[in-house]
């Protein structure tokens, strides 16, 4: 195997040589809401895998007979016979066992700004030292990285990164945290609570970006050293989850549920598209059930389509929609709603709910002002703003 240095640092990963060129060179990294100065720039030439070594077997499935098993990691429950591959492409069923095809062999590895994820009352203004690999258990027609999450590993450049050396290089990176993040991280179950654990003896904290489409057990077990998550809740319909996501909403609504009643620090982002979740009454009935289940201090991000993947056809959230629905969570309680993707947008900050002071002050992933102490208050009023502040 071919070895090659990050032009940050002094990183060596070793890289899985190929058997066909996938894509042009950095293309995926342009995740999400556009470039951090600070990604790891990982390309020098771009190679997708041979092979893929069925080292790692998997934490939750059960054997129905000699010839199959079924993965219980998430609701779609794939029954699989030798050699079929999982809905998320990135478990693979061999000799009577299911394994992961992708632990330790992340796509993507970034250094982001933590505002990225977005979280917005997480350890503001730090970096996150952030991984994904390919693969996902949604085919959202909207997905902004479609080019690592609807494909197979074969299919993407594929590293050499054991959990060990994930927290290592976080360290060396200087990050008090790392993101499992960009696609869905729940498919990489194994890998992501393996590198947690070890992260979190080294005093480094957790979060994760999820669509929230996992089933109780391993939810439970990964909440147990997560401390912060961003959650997708995509639309308040079933209708939506199952024609535009293919998946499932109401067990994503037990993920928030589950994770709130562990502790875990939760925002939520909605992407708000056009005529597809777009319903007022929709999103006030999404803003009652955040208010109910979880509390009324729940960050809510609305965060602005952008045309991409399969929903080319449909134009950009207008500003004013975004505005609208801001107004209706607050109207019934919420007490944090931003804007997302909207660089400037006054909902980017976040405001005292007593003293209706900025707080921290934002333009797009760089902190303007932050007005919180380190014991989580508001410098004006004293207030506590709930959060994870250092």
């Amino acid at each position: 195997m071919q070895k090659f240095r990050l032009n940050l640092g002094e990183i060596a990963l070793e890289k899985y040589c190929s058997r066909r060129q996938f894509l042009k060179e950095g293309c995926v990294f342009a995740f999400g809401l556009g470039v951090s100065p600070l990604i790891l720039d990982l390309f020098s030439k771009s190679f997708a895998a041979t092979s893929l070594p069925f080292i790692h077997e998997a934490r939750y499935y059960k054997k129905i007979n000699k010839d199959t098993v079924q993965c219980q990691l998430c609701p779609q429950g794939c029954r699989l016979t030798e050699g079929q591959r999982s809905w998320c492409r990135a478990r693979e069923a061999k000799d009577g066992k299911l394994y992961s095809l992708v632990y330790g062999l992340p796509c993507a590895v970034h250094i982001d700004p933590i505002e990225k994820k977005p979280l917005f009352h997480f350890l503001p203004g730090t970096s996150i030292f952030s991984i994904a690999t390919a693969g996902c258990n949604f085919r959202c027609k909207f997905c902004q990285n479609w080019q690592i999450s609807q494909v197979a590993p074969e299919e993407v450049n594929n590293y050499h990164l054991p959990p060990e050396e994930v927290v290592k290089n976080t360290l060396e990176y200087k990050c008090p945290s790392i993101a499992y993040t960009y696609t869905e991280p729940s498919i990489f179950f194994e890998y992501m609570l393996d590198t947690a654990k070890l992260a979190k003896k080294q005093g480094l904290k957790n979060m994760y970006h999820s669509n929230g489409s996992l089933n109780p057990e391993p939810a439970k077990e990964i909440a147990q050293y997560l401390d912060g998550a961003n959650v997708d809740l995509k639309a308040f319909t079933e209708e939506f989850y199952n024609k535009i996501s293919e998946g499932f909403l109401e067990r994503t609504l037990d993920t928030l549920k589950i994770l709130k009643k562990n502790g875990v620090h939760l925002e939520i982002t909605n992407l708000v598209i056009p005529t597809l979740n777009d319903d007022p009454e929709k999103i006030k009935a999404m803003c009652f059930w955040i208010k109910e289940n979880l509390d009324d201090q729940t960050p809510l991000h609305f965060t602005r389509f952008w045309p991409m993947y399969k929903l080319k056809n449909l134009n950009p959230t207008p500003v004013e929609t975004l505005e609208k629905a801001r107004e209706i969570a607050l109207a019934q309680g919420l007490k944090f709603v931003y804007i997302g993707n909207v660089p400037g947008h006054p909902a980017e900050h976040t405001y005292c709910p007593d003293c209706k002071k900025i707080l921290i002050g934002r333009r797009g992933f760089t902190i303007l002002e932050n007005n919180i102490s380190k014991d989580g208050k508001c410098k004006f009023c004293n207030r506590h703003i709930p959060g994870v502040w250092s």
